[in-house]
């Protein structure tokens, strides 16, 4: 089945003026993400304008760095002088500094995001609108030996073929004099070998539905030679928990990269039958399927099944990298993107849990065009020196210098009990705030949407099953590679109730949730955390009742008491394996779960007090909230508390009693 246009004349209506079409037929191309992945491919528009002087001009409106196809708004095209860029055209010789200085410097408007690298190669193409993507079905067919004959066999004179160059200048330079010599009257579109394919139109309907029928001719090729719809064998899945494995794994990564890094896995039928192919060795190692994924997705050694196979392999391959580099100024983290193996389907890395996830997207659209590409006569990708001339192209050393310096937790992984409201909710955003991937885990099964991101992982889980835990930690592991940082928050706080009419039920409960449920917790995390590449962290919620007790609350007090001993006795046995383990005692922390009204009310009849001179009963007279104790909580897993463990910390407005 080929693709079709998406074009729906309602939805266009919408979308005013010519720009305002571009952002529409940008969007229908973002969506098929056959056609682009994550920032890739580039859209323009040529529009004349009047400028403040009166005086009318003709502006490229191009898609700017950083924004992807599919949820581009008009501000995310950047505007460059068209005649400047023409003028550039022209040039002998241009770098790519000196290039990205005349886009950033020739735009109307200073905040727009920096013009595409293909500017000059929109500007020369004398359409008013251009697409171009990167087309599975396209690649695949420019990834063979025999690549430009195929795609002359199947476009003829409808397109100009580019053979392969480097984005940037020289290729703008290459394209304009191929096209002005081989372009016909029936050419509506270019083919950049092992790059993508280009389309163009006088307007945004004719360029984008002319994109979707050239890569539908493609896709039909690919059919009749019986390489579209590519068979392949139902792969077993392990069903062995590998928790241990893909930590220890991430650790090793973690260690050649130079920083934490977190690990997705994709473990699925298309993944293993890849992964288990007897030729894998060979069709996963020549490279991506276009040089724009060099950096996300580079290649990979074949790894083992053990731990000690991992070490070696990697150890291996980061020597390998060093003497690749050697005579380069600036060398980029040598730990590979993706990694192959046959119990664990794909894995990925990244500095940041979305970094992972494009690896993912990227490397799977990536197994389709290697396999299609190979039933159609042998997959080929470009040669290791143009990947390589990529991998440290001036441009993306740029962008390295450029990155600042990432948030205090990026790469590092933290999960939180009782994750969907109050303290626990607002321990998420803190850390998620500081760059950490994060799991949820909650009994409200509104915990599963409660975050629509890359980076954080809600599972509904009963903390007091043995099962659900384990459960929740492969899950968690599968997801980001393994644990760093864990805040015990789940817990109960029953309605009062005098010792002596406080019943067997009820006190057994509140400690199965208070108590045993943070010693399972404790347990099945220790492997994880002390594979932590920077040292495990835990922070306990405990309570202001632990040094001082009120009436009316023993099954709740106690079991605080015990937990706080429990991460005491832990401080001090897991101080070796450097996890250190710290307490938070809140109290009148009001804007969660178990203070309901009828609590509230009821504790505060005890003192005598109103519900709001209750919240504020302390010595500073100020109220606490669960962003509050989120903040400490998280300043607790940073570098502030490096050299500090078993300390208990009271976040209480300062309590008489306690004082």
């Amino acid at each position: 089945m080929t693709m079709k246009s998406l074009w729906n004349d309602k939805e266009a209506a919408k979308f005013k003026g010519d720009l305002g079409q571009r952002v529409y037929t940008s969007r229908l191309l973002g969506r098929d993400k056959s056609l682009v992945l994550h920032g890739g491919g580039n859209t323009s528009v040529k529009i004349r304008e009047r400028n403040i002087l009166g005086k009318e001009e003709d502006i490229l409106y191009v898609k700017g760095s950083g924004w992807d196809l599919e949820t581009i708004e008009p501000a995310g095209f950047s505007p460059v002088r068209l005649l400047h860029l023409l003028h550039l055209a022209k040039l002998k010789a241009l770098s790519d500094p000196q290039m990205v200085n005349e886009l950033k410097t020739h735009m109307t408007c200073a905040s727009a995001p920096a013009p595409s690298i293909e500017t000059i190669l929109h500007a020369i193409l004398s359409y008013k609108y251009v697409d171009h993507t990167h087309a599975d079905a396209v690649v695949t067919v420019t990834n063979t030996a025999n690549g430009e004959q195929r795609i002359r066999d199947i476009y003829g004179e409808s397109v100009v073929i580019i053979p392969y160059v480097m984005p940037g200048f020289e290729l703008a330079q290459v394209c304009a004099r191929q096209f002005a010599r081989e372009a016909k009257r029936s050419t509506v579109g270019m083919v950049l070998m092992n790059h993508g394919i280009f389309s163009f139109g006088t307007t945004a309907r004719e360029s984008y539905e002319r994109m979707i029928a050239l890569v539908s001719r493609a896709e039909k090729y690919l059919a009749r030679k019986s390489s579209w719809k590519i068979a392949t064998r139902a792969a077993a899945i392990s069903k062995t928990p590998l928790r241990t494995e893909l930590a220890s794994l991430r650790w090793e990564i973690s260690k050649v990269a130079g920083f934490p890094a977190i690990l997705s896995t994709c473990t699925n039928s298309q993944t293993m039958a890849f992964a288990q192919r007897k030729d894998v060795a060979k069709i996963s190692q020549q490279g991506p399927a276009t040089p724009d994924h060099v950096i996300r997705t580079k290649r990979l050694p074949m790894l083992g099944r053990n731990v000690e196979t991992y070490t070696k392999r990697y150890r291996e391959y980061f020597h390998q990298y060093v003497r690749a580099t050697k005579e380069k100024k600036t060398m980029l983290d040598p730990a590979p993107r993706v990694i192959l193996d046959a119990e664990l389907g794909l894995c990925t890395v990244g500095q940041t849990a979305k970094d992972a996830a494009v690896a993912a997207e990227i490397y799977l659209h990536t197994i389709e065009i290697i396999l299609r590409a190979t039933a159609l006569g042998g997959y080929r990708a470009l040669p290791a020196k143009e990947l390589f001339d990529v991998e440290y192209w001036d441009l993306e050393q740029a962008k390295l210098k450029k990155s600042g310096k990432p948030p205090v937790f990026t790469g590092e992984i933290a999960l939180v009990t009782g994750a969907a409201s109050g303290i626990g909710k607002a321990c998420v955003d803190s850390l998620l705030a500081r760059g950490a991937a994060v799991i949820g885990l909650d009994l409200n099964p509104a915990i599963e949407q409660m975050h629509k991101r890359s980076d954080f992982l809600g599972v509904r889980c009963d903390v007091t099953s043995e099962t659900a835990v384990a459960i929740a930690l492969d899950c968690s592991v599968k997801a980001f590679g393994g644990l760093d940082m864990l805040i015990l928050n789940a817990g109960i706080f029953p309605a009062s109730r005098r010792i002596e009419v406080l019943h067997g039920d009820e006190w057994r409960k509140v400690m199965n949730i208070n108590l045993d449920a943070n010693l399972l917790m404790l347990r099945e995390c220790h492997p994880l955390l002390k594979l932590s590449p920077k040292g495990g962290r835990v922070v306990i919620i405990g309570s202001k009742n632990v040094p001082a007790p009120g009436p009316g609350a023993a099954a709740y007090s106690a079991s605080k008491a015990a937990l706080n001993q429990l991460a005491r006795v832990a401080a001090l046995e897991w101080g070796a394996d450097r996890i250190r383990i710290n307490i938070i005692h809140p109290n009148a922390v009001f804007d969660t779960a178990i203070w309901s009204e009828a609590v509230l009310a009821s504790r505060a009849a005890q003192y005598g007090l109103s519900v709001q001179q209750y919240k504020k009963n302390n010595v500073l007279r100020t109220e606490v909230t669960s962003c509050d104790v989120a903040e400490l909580a998280a300043e607790m897993c940073g570098p502030l508390f490096a050299k500090t463990t078993a300390a208990q910390v009271p976040v209480d407005g300062g309590n008489e009693r306690v004082i």
